[in-house]
C-alpha cells in the first residue's frame, strides 16, 4: 500500500509555464489607477456604494425598531447629503451615470435605499410620527412658538416663490425646512400635506441649478398655499 500523502498530488500532465511566471513580480503592488484622479474618482464610487448600502440597511433597521428615531433621521439626513454631494460633482456623475445604472453595474439589490435617495428624505420628514410631536411637547417647547416657526417657514417659501425663485437649491431647502416644521406640530395628515411630499421629491430629481418652469412656479404657489391653509385648519 502507498503511504497516504498529506496535500493533493500535482497531476503529472502539468508543466509549468516558466516564461509566463517569470513575467510576474508578486511583489509589485496592482495599482488600479495610474493618476490622483482616477483614484479620486474611484474613492467617490466606492463611497457612493457604501452610503447606497448604509441606507438600505438603516431603512431596515428602523423599521424593526432597531434603532431610535432621531438616530435614524440624524444618520438618513447625513448620508443622503453625502449621496448628493458626492453625486453632483461632474466627473463623478458621468462615470455613475445614474442611480438604477449604478445599481445594475454592482449587482446591487437595494429596493429599500432607492426609494429613500429618490424621496431625498428620512421617512420620518415624510411621514410624521406620533413620537416626535410627543417629543417635542416632552421637551418644554412650546407648542406656540413651534407653530410660530411652522407659519414662518410656509411664508419665508411663498415670499421665496414670488420673488422669482426658482432654482433647485434655492427652493428645496425651504421646503424641507416647511415639512419638518410641520411634523413638529401635528402628525395629522391635513389638506394637501401630500403636495409638500410630491413637491420635494420632484426638485429632489432636479439638478441643483435646475430650475422650475414658470408654470410650475405657479402651481407650486398655489399648492403650497392649499397647504398652508390645511395645517392651520387643523389647529383650530
Amino acid at each position: 500500500m502507498m503511504p497516504r500523502q498529506a496535500y493533493a498530488p500535482t497531476p503529472h500532465s502539468y508543466v509549468p509555464n516558466t516564461s509566463l511566471s517569470a513575467t510576474i513580480n508578486l511583489d509589485e503592488e496592482v495599482k488600479l489607477a495610474e493618476t490622483r484622479g482616477e483614484r479620486n474618482l474611484q474613492d467617490s464610487l466606492a463611497e457612493i456604494f457604501s452610503i447606497i448600502v448604509t441606507i438600505d440597511e438603516l431603512e431596515k433597521a428602523f423599521l424593526k425598531d432597531a434603532i431610535p428615531e432621531a438616530d435614524y433621521t440624524e444618520i438618513c439626513e447625513r448620508s443622503l447629503k453625502q449621496y448628493k454631494s458626492l453625486v453632483a460633482d461632474e466627473t463623478v456623475s458621468k462615470a455613475f451615470v445614474g442611480l438604477e445604472e449604478f445599481k445594475a453595474e454592482w449587482d446591487l439589490d437595494v429596493p429599500r435605499a432607492t426609494e429613500r435617495i429618490r424621496v431625498g428624505m428620512p421617512s420620518t420628514a415624510v411621514t410624521a410620527s406620533s413620537s416626535q410631536v410627543a417629543t417635542q411637547a416632552a421637551s418644554g417647547n412650546a407648542s406656540g412658538a413651534l407653530i410660530l416657526e411652522a407659519t414662518q417657514d410656509f411664508i419665508t417659501f411663498l415670499d421665496a416663490l414670488r420673488l422669482g425663485y426658482l432654482a433647485n437649491d434655492q427652493l428645496h431647502p425651504l421646503l424641507s425646512d416647511v415639512i419638518q416644521s410641520v411634523n413638529k406640530v401635528t402628525d395629522k395628515d391635513f389638506d394637501s400635506r401630500s403636495k409638500i411630499i410630491q413637491w420635494l421629491i420632484t426638485l429632489n430629481q432636479m439638478k441643483a441649478t435646475e430650475e422650475i418652469s414658470e408654470d410650475q412656479a405657479r402651481q407650486l404657489e398655489l399648492d403650497i398655499n392649499s397647504a398652508y391653509q390645511g395645517f392651520k385648519n387643523t389647529l383650530s
